[in-house]
């Protein structure tokens, strides 16, 4: 376990009650103590942004989360991560990563991408009607079996240890195949890191920061629940609990 994904509390915690179960994270109650961890995480957002030369008020906003974990000591911490990726290049060795490891089989999630590309180009150089139809008829060929090699290679563990990729865990669910960007939400992300290094999860939240995308959108700081297409199926499978959802009705 890399150390400094934990963080400590600078809050003194000593007089708060910490939860005896995880909330639920499809719920709209956000424990005290998530939140004292989402604070002090945004601190570290706003100051650690500012070597980013990325603008969050200015410029597209992400969702970020944490999760309050007991350490095996007894003692509590908190993991965070943001939403997908940052924007750019930008990278934070603080965050959870992705649960999906882009160097598996030799980076063939690069190489298809850049395959796609090279389609891409092929078809902007041609003027022959059939043979753009050809070359779209093969780079939708290649997406998909891109995607679905991509999903086979998301493995989420649950609380009793099983492992399930992406393909599974939807099948067996009522949502069919897993959506794009599916497994890259925050929660999944802070909640398989937690089980596969055995720190008890307490307290999730998740939260806005920046701009909304959409007038009217996300407010900024805002606490929001996850998200029912990408993640439910996940998150049942994971906290094994398939009425998460329907019972924060």
């Amino acid at each position: 376990m890399k150390k400094q994904l934990l963080f400590n509390f600078k809050t003194d915690i000593s007089s708060f009650d910490i939860p005896s179960e995880l909330n639920n994270p499809f719920g709209v109650n956000v424990p005290e103590i998530a939140k004292i961890a989402a604070e002090e995480f945004q601190d570290f957002i706003a100051i650690e942004s500012d070597k980013w030369n990325y603008n969050f008020h200015t410029q597209k906003g992400k969702m970020f989360g944490v999760l309050v974990v007991q350490n095996q000591d007894k003692t509590y911490s908190y993991l965070g991560t943001v939403s997908g990726k940052l924007p750019g290049r930008l990278y934070c060795e603080r965050f959870i990563p992705s649960v999906f490891d882009d160097s598996i089989d030799d980076f063939f999630i690069n190489r298809g991408m850049t395959e796609l590309t090279r389609i891409g180009d092929q078809i902007k150089k041609t003027e022959n009607p059939s043979e753009i139809y050809k070359l779209k008829e093969k780079s939708r060929l290649k997406s998909i079996a891109l995607q679905k090699q991509l999903f086979e290679n998301y493995n989420f563990v649950n609380l009793s240890g099983k492992e399930e990729n992406l393909i599974h865990i939807f099948k067996n669910s009522s949502h069919g195949n897993p959506p794009v960007a599916a497994g890259d939400c925050t929660a999944p992300k802070l909640l398989q890191y937690a089980i596969e290094h055995e720190l008890k999860p307490i307290a999730i939240a998740e939260f806005w920061w920046g701009s909304p995308i959409k007038k009217n959108g996300k407010k900024h700081k805002a606490y929001y629940p996850a998200c029912k297409d990408r993640c439910r199926p996940i998150l049942e499978y994971m906290l094994e609990d398939t009425t998460l959802f329907d019972s924060c009705q």
